[in-house]
């Protein structure tokens, strides 16, 4: 029988040993050291993947990938600055600096970081901060709702670029009563005097009296798109919230408040727009 301390079955249960964490398993990885890089289950913890013990069981688990490569080479040292690191295939913020919010929009402040005239911007409600944030997209003076907040660059201009084609999901307050043909009407396409727009989605929330809550999910960037396709539709728009950019959530995120996004919706994000 072999022993208790050479099965790999019974070592990836209990997790690595404190002497064999920097060791290279055997099959382990080709991937070069990187002369005064960071411990690679260092770089995962900091990111928010968990404990630096659970991501050392993740690396034993060969689930952490660096440039495409697996590493199970628990003191592998990596630099965050420009190697991509993946877990279960998805892409992790690993890099310090990198900042990523979330933040609700009250109505009444302009989705610009400073203005001429003195009136209230995102930078008001962001207070000091070192960081240059860039906003991914805007939302008009009145409407409420989730914006996304980074210095990455990149993933900024890729989330509002068009050619990927990011989703957003709107909360519309709208006269009722909705006509059954609305929606199909919205997901088939709406004329508007810039061309065609369509609706991904599209579905009633709630009817209370004269007005209905609705819920509108598209790709488009133009300005001010929601509120023209609807009321194109003959059912201009009272209140606009929007509660979703790609996979994040604007959730029970309070007006005026920010948030820092999880490991999993950046790593969700990358991968909306192929990074």
């Amino acid at each position: 029988m072999a022993a208790r301390g050479r099965d790999p079955l019974r070592r990836a249960e209990a997790g690595p040993s404190r002497a064999g964490r920097d060791a290279a398993p055997r099959g382990g990885d080709s991937l070069a050291e990187v002369p005064g890089g960071i411990r690679l289950q260092k770089v995962l913890a900091a990111a928010g993947i968990g404990s630096r013990r659970h991501c050392e069981e993740l690396i034993a688990a060969g689930r952490v990938m660096v440039d495409g490569e697996v590493v199970r080479r628990f003191g592998a040292r990596v630099d965050p600055g420009r190697q991509v690191i993946r877990v279960d295939g998805k892409r992790i913020p690993a890099r310090e600096d990198l900042v990523y919010l979330a933040l609700n929009k009250p109505p009444g402040v302009l989705s610009t970081m400073s203005d001429d005239r003195g009136r209230r911007t995102l930078a008001d409600l962001l207070g000091d901060r070192a960081e240059r944030l860039f906003h991914v997209g805007r939302l008009d003076y009145d409407t409420e709702g989730l914006i996304l907040l980074t210095n990455d660059g990149e993933l900024a201009h890729r989330l509002a670029h068009p050619r990927y084609g990011v989703r957003k999901t709107y909360l519309a307050e709208i006269p009722g009563p909705v006509p059954r043909d609305l929606g199909r009407r919205l997901t088939t396409g709406v004329e508007l005097d810039d061309g065609a727009v369509i609706a991904d989605r599209f579905r009633v929330v709630e009817r209370a009296g004269s007005r209905a809550l609705v819920e509108i999910t598209v790709h488009e960037g133009r300005k001010h798109v929601v509120r023209r396709m609807l009321a194109a539709a003959g059912h201009p728009v009272g209140r606009l919230v929007r509660i979703q950019v790609g996979p994040v959530r604007l959730g029970s995120l309070r007006p005026a408040a920010t948030r820092r996004l999880t490991a999993a919706e950046v790593g969700d994000l990358y991968a909306a727009v192929g990074m």
